[in-house]
């Protein structure tokens, strides 16, 4: 198992966690020096606020806890391809590198459409791009996308 694998099943257990929490099924982790500091789940209907998506509800904390808002020498492991409002958090922070499961397109075809690649769009017309690793356990975070998300279309 690579560390991309090991921290990736951490996000995706994460993802799990938020389904079982009420939320939608999204993790996030966020690593230094090959250590986790920082974890988070959507919280979006826990916490009745549709823009704490795992990933920018992670940033935000971590930089008003810590007070570290650089972040050019961590990596973020999402579940899913951030949105554009979470890849935008990631371009003010100076992350270092993106690591991510499912695609924002891999969502969307769920849905039946087409979806589009998220987070290169906004790093591509931005002043900070980070490095950018897709896929890393796609089917693992797929199944859990599939399971919710069908289930939700049942209802």
């Amino acid at each position: 198992m690579t560390l991309d694998e090991r921290f990736m099943g951490e996000a995706v257990r994460l993802a799990r966690l938020a389904a079982e929490h009420g939320n939608e099924p999204f993790g996030a982790v966020l690593v230094k020096d090959g250590e986790i500091v920082y974890t988070n789940e959507n919280q979006i209907h826990t916490h009745r606020d549709p823009a704490f998506h795992a990933e920018a509800g992670l940033l935000r904390r971590f930089c008003h806890e810590t007070g570290i808002t650089d972040l050019r020498e961590y990596t973020l492991y999402s579940s899913c391809e951030p949105c554009f409002m979470c890849s935008g958090a990631m371009v003010w922070v100076r992350l270092g590198r993106l690591v991510y499961a499912a695609s924002a397109r891999d969502l969307e075809a769920i849905f039946g459409g087409e979806g589009c690649d998220c987070s290169d769009m906004v790093f591509s017309h931005s002043g900070h791009k980070p490095q950018v690793t897709a896929g890393v356990l796609r089917e693992e975070s797929l199944s859990i996308l599939r399971t919710y998300f069908g289930n939700q279309m049942e209802l």
